[in-house]
């Protein structure tokens, strides 16, 4: 990899990054605080802070400081002061959620998709945007932007879904569309990063900075952070976890669309093994808690797999924590404890596996973070040791 240098515009963009996020993480907090814990000159936190106010990102708050010989109040993010419309395309369902960028949800839509596919859900989704930029609580309210999360491998900086199988789109230009109709900034992303992201901010990824997000819905998918950063890969595929092999007996076999860890672990991949596609989940998972043999076994075999998946990706990135997310609310917090049981002693190290506290809304949540990376010239900057 070639070394570079950079410019004194970026070392701005740097450390007006690093003043906003601190602000946003640490509030209320002074100025002088700033300057010590980020190891920049007093004068230089001033004018950045004063740049963010001007930009509504960051305002005074009732407290205060002493500083330059006066009292200055103290600096709060400012949580309210912009507002991001969020939507999760996974799923039989379309979500969508209109959130101020301290992830206070002002409103929200579910859409049922049936079986809608192609240029359909796309007409979905206009509609969805729709209702939600109609909502009377925008009156007033700056929207900072659009963020979409798409079921498949999708390229982020062009807003290109590749291939989404669950949608029936390949090389979608989502985001080109989308511009042309809406005045506002457009963010495409693959729904289960978006998720991990809304994890890191608003939810159990809180105070780390190594974590994985573990999708079971009506497919796999995985969401991966490193240092505070969103691993996409080489080709933006990274997190693909539904098509990893769980065993040598999937070897040799064709998964062009649904991969083979999907095919025995995801919530349409358990129905398929019950025999019965119009079950849901919901009775699949009371009838094993209540005894029935063929569901207890299903489920006891898609436990299995998953946690081979969880441990191969704990000793792969060694993160501090892995959320698990279910299609269903419930499916995740009955995972957790058998996959730990599985693994107790079988790998070095069992990270902490916990449940999402969000469900449907990760993924809406993650795109304020990203509307908010996208628009405000965000670094985040590592020193290697």
């Amino acid at each position: 990899m070639q070394q570079r240098t950079i410019t004194a515009a970026q070392m701005r963009g740097i450390n007006r990054s690093a003043i906003l996020e601190i602000v946003r993480r640490e509030s209320p907090i002074a100025r002088a605080t700033i300057a010590r814990k980020l190891g920049i000159s007093l004068p230089t936190v001033m004018r950045i802070v004063n740049e963010l106010v001007k930009d509504g990102f960051v305002r005074p708050q009732g407290e205060t400081e002493w500083s330059g010989g006066r009292r200055r109040p103290l600096l709060e993010f400012n949580a309210d002061g912009y507002v991001v419309l969020g939507v999760d395309m996974g799923g039989t369902k379309l979500y969508g959620a209109i959130s101020e960028i301290g992830g206070r949800i002002i409103d929200e839509i579910n859409l049922e998709r049936g079986g809608a596919s192609g240029e359909e859900c796309y007409r979905l989704l206009v509609k969805l945007i729709d209702a939600l930029l109609a909502n009377p609580g925008l009156k007033g309210r700056k929207v900072r932007g659009i963020g979409v999360g798409a079921p498949g491998i999708t390229h982020h900086q062009e807003g290109i879904v590749k291939w989404a199988y669950a949608l029936n789109w390949r090389d979608f230009p989502l985001k080109a569309r989308l511009a042309k109709r809406y005045r506002l900034p457009i963010t495409v992303d693959n729904d289960v990063n978006l998720a991990a992201l809304g994890e890191l901010w608003f939810g159990a990824g809180q105070n780390t900075e190594n974590m994985v997000l573990i999708t079971v819905g009506a497919g796999v998918g995985a969401g991966i952070i490193i240092d505070g950063t969103l691993y996409r890969g080489s080709r933006e595929a990274s997190g693909e976890i539904g098509h990893s092999i769980p065993g040598r007996e999937f070897l040799g076999r064709s998964y062009v669309d649904f991969g083979a860890l999907e095919s025995v672990a995801s919530v349409t991949g358990i129905l398929k093994q019950a025999g019965s596609r119009s079950q849901s989940i919901e009775k699949l998972l009371e009838s094993a808690q209540a005894g029935n043999g063929q569901a207890r076994s299903i489920l006891d075999g898609s436990v299995d797999y998953l946690s081979l998946v969880v441990a191969n990706l704990a000793v792969a990135f060694d993160p501090q924590l892995i959320v698990l997310r279910g299609g269903v609310p419930q499916l995740a917090e009955i995972l957790i404890q058998p996959i730990r049981e599985r693994l107790q002693g079988v790998i070095p190290v069992l990270p902490e596996l916990v449940a999402s506290g969000l469900g449907l809304r990760a993924t809406v949540l993650g795109a304020v973070v990203t509307v908010l990376h996208n628009t405000s010239n965000f670094y985040v900057v590592h020193k290697l040791s």
